[in-house]
């Protein structure tokens, strides 16, 4: 080695001492068929090539018009995508599919409950309802391009219907995920100024069909005390032709599609010829202050990156039938449910409820009955399936040839398991590193050309370039250190802005590591995913989790300020912590701590109702694993609460030297309180 001292560690580093696990090769049979085979693929997108190598990612869709300029910095580090090019989003899902392929099935929508049939939409019919939709939205709710509309839908056909018949008409729709509380809705409709909710009555959730109906009068009244008014209300039904909530509908205001959309049959809405560069759809997401961000998704840009990864990483192909198990109303389920595989004319599937119901043989026999081939999932989805139902795959005769974890990093172990149990050893994994912010992935290997090891993301994909930076901003080349990854160049399914704040954009994912901020080179604009990260001496990358404090819940991503603003609601709290705990199928998940204002007394009915605030102000997604009622928090000199310190007596770790806190003598309280419950 000769000089030792390479290996040392700085303050602003993190040591990491984990051993590189083995390589697993795909086979013969699945690079005999794969989309891409070619390794100079990597030199065709080397950052010396940037930008036009992108434009091979662009001539995938069908343009109206090409564009000016590949990309625009003018306004860095807002970056403009095939500049001056038109494209529609809607008529590249759909409408060019249609001379060849018009009777294949786009959508598989899958009920929760086993005794309702498979619901299998062809290329033609998405088009009619589509276009007809379309038409309800421009001539009954009055929308015109670049206004914007909030949708909070459970997984069903009619949630991509009304995302595409948006895009048809240059409508920027906003979706909610539909677990989200009504709070939460009308945080998006205020930020948005949404003046028309798109909903719909109940869904199926474990086997309960649930009133979704209630959720939109609350978040249309919430919204219109922050002076956001709604003036309709457009409510699809769980079954056509009858209502399935007790909620009544607001005269005026509230409208069943399915009553509006006959006045419409048969209609037909030309494409909007949209600008590259004009936004396709926001997507909200936790930030690390309590108001959500809403990442600004392009056109032109984001629908190029998502149907090229969808064909080169997940290696799609029109005669696939492709299962991702995420959620629309996240960026996987916009980017690789809806616009990827719809933009490539696969067939997509939709599954209303969760894997698990009636039980853990579910999701394998959704595989068998439609033959699905690419599987798509996150590690908490195939950690719960590994505990309730680790011999199930083997029951059944399906066989995937590709499968794809997202949403945090994946164990080893649990990735063994799913090579092995999941993918019967003939499937390849793509494990992909990627966020609401990027569009599209960021790491991952081409899957017929690198081989996969178990807990690594993999390299860059074509066209990413990555560099891990410590805390002063020095790049990290030895291996097994870590820091945080950033990528050095654009690229185009990128967001463009946080909706309404660009200030808050360049802080949050540029001005750490600018190097200088008057400048219009890209070069100067490295982006910071907020994600630590180490790369190994074979080039590939391990990513660690969040640098910052956004607790990451089965794949969903939390501000740990949304849950502790929402537990400040409580009349009685004073102050409020969150800190990541581990959990083995969940990732981590939120432990709280409060302090009570002087006098009140703890009770476990307190606990309870402090739980029952995050819920309904966040979600049940975010309901913490135990609610812990304090004399006081660690806290420094300065005030500060020590969030590490409650993280280490929850996840029963060292709490370090706390001498120098204010008041070390409490720690030493909590410590019994927690760790003897």
């Amino acid at each position: 080695m000769g000089d030792t001292n390479v290996l040392e560690t700085t303050e602003a580093q993190i040591a990491v001492h984990w051993q590189e696990e083995d390589y697993y090769y795909p086979s013969p049979k699945f690079i005999g068929q794969a989309n891409v085979t070619d390794p100079a693929i990597y030199e065709r997108f080397s950052l010396d090539k940037f930008p036009e190598c992108f434009t091979e990612y662009a001539e995938m869709l069908t343009w109206y018009k090409y564009w000016d300029t590949v990309l625009d910095t003018s306004d860095a580090p807002c970056w403009k995508w095939f500049k001056g090019g038109k494209i529609n989003a809607s008529y590249n899902c759909i409408d060019r599919h249609l001379k060849d392929n018009k009777n294949k099935t786009a959508i598989h929508f899958v009920p929760e409950l086993e005794e309702e049939r498979i619901d299998h939409i062809t290329y033609q019919e998405l088009y009619v309802r589509v276009n007809e939709f379309a038409a309800l939205l421009r001539d009954f709710a009055g929308l015109k391009r670049g206004d914007r509309v909030t949708i909070h839908m459970p997984m069903s056909a009619e949630l991509p219907i009304t995302m595409l018949a948006c895009a048809r008409l240059g409508v920027i729709h906003s979706v909610v995920f539909g677990g989200f509380s009504a709070s939460a809705c009308a945080d998006r409709i205020v930020d948005s100024k949404s003046r028309v909710l798109i909903s719909m009555d109940a869904y199926y959730r474990s086997g309960k069909l649930l009133n979704h109906k209630i959720n939109a009068d609350e978040a249309v009244a919430l919204a219109a005390k922050d002076g956001q008014v709604v003036d309709k209300v457009l409510v699809w039904q769980r079954y056509p032709g009858k209502s399935s909530t007790e909620t009544p509908m607001a005269d005026g205001r509230d409208y069943f599609v399915n009553d509006v959309v006959k006045k419409y049959y048969g209609a037909r809405v030309e494409p909007e010829q949209m600008l590259s560069e004009e936004p396709l759809f926001l997507m909200y997401t936790s930030g690390t202050t309590g108001k959500p961000k809403g990442a600004q998704h392009g056109t032109g840009g984001y629908l190029a990156y998502v149907t090229a990864m969808s064909k080169y990483i997940q290696d799609i192909h029109p005669t696939d039938v492709y299962w991702c198990m995420a959620d629309i109303g996240w960026i996987t389920g916009h980017s690789f449910i809806v616009y990827g595989p719809l933009a490539l004319c696969a067939s997509t599937v939709i599954y209303e409820g969760v894997p698990t119901y009636p039980d853990a043989g579910r999701s394998w026999r959704i595989a068998q009955a439609l033959d699905v081939n690419i599987f798509h999932t996150a590690p908490t989805a195939i950690r719960a399936l590994r505990k309730i139902g680790p011999n199930e795959p083997a029951k059944y005769n399906y066989h995937f040839k590709h499968m794809t974890t997202v949403g945090e990093p994946i164990e080893p172990e649990v990735w063994k398991w799913y090579e092995s149990a999941v993918g019967k050893g003939e499937a390849i994994i793509v494990d992909t590193w990627w966020q609401t912010e990027t569009g599209g992935f960021l790491c991952s290997t081409v899957p017929a050309i690198k081989p996969m090891k178990p807990g690594s993301a993999g390299p860059g994909v074509p066209g990413i370039h990555p560099i891990i930076y410590d805390e002063d901003g020095n790049e990290i080349t030895q291996p097994g250190i870590a820091g945080n990854i950033c990528i050095q160049n654009p690229w185009p399914g990128q967001m463009q802005t946080i909706w309404g704040d660009r200030d808050r954009f360049v802080k949050t994912y540029f001005a750490r590591y600018c190097k200088n901020p008057e400048s219009k080179d890209w070069r100067d604009w490295p982006y910071i995913a907020g994600d630590a990260a180490t790369r190994s001496a074979d080039g590939y990358y391990r990513i660690l989790g969040r640098i910052d404090d956004v607790i990451n819940v089965s794949g969903h991503r939390l501000g740990t300020k949304e849950i502790e603003s929402a537990a400040l609601v409580v009349q009685e709290v004073a102050e409020a912590a969150v800190v990541p705990v581990a959990h083995e199928i969940k990732g981590k998940e939120p432990d709280l701590y409060i302090a009570l204002k002087p006098g009140i007394q703890a009770t476990d009915e307190l606990a309870q109702k402090i739980s029952d605030a995050i819920c309904n102000q966040i979600g049940k997604i975010a309901k913490p694993r135990k609610v812990w009622i304090v004399p006081d928090m660690p806290k420094t000199r300065s005030g500060k609460i020590m969030r590490r310190v409650l993280g280490a007596i929850s996840n029963k770790g060292d709490v370090g030297n706390v001498m120098t806190l204010a008041n070390p003598e409490v720690v030493e309280t909590i410590k019994t309180l927690v760790q003897k419950s």
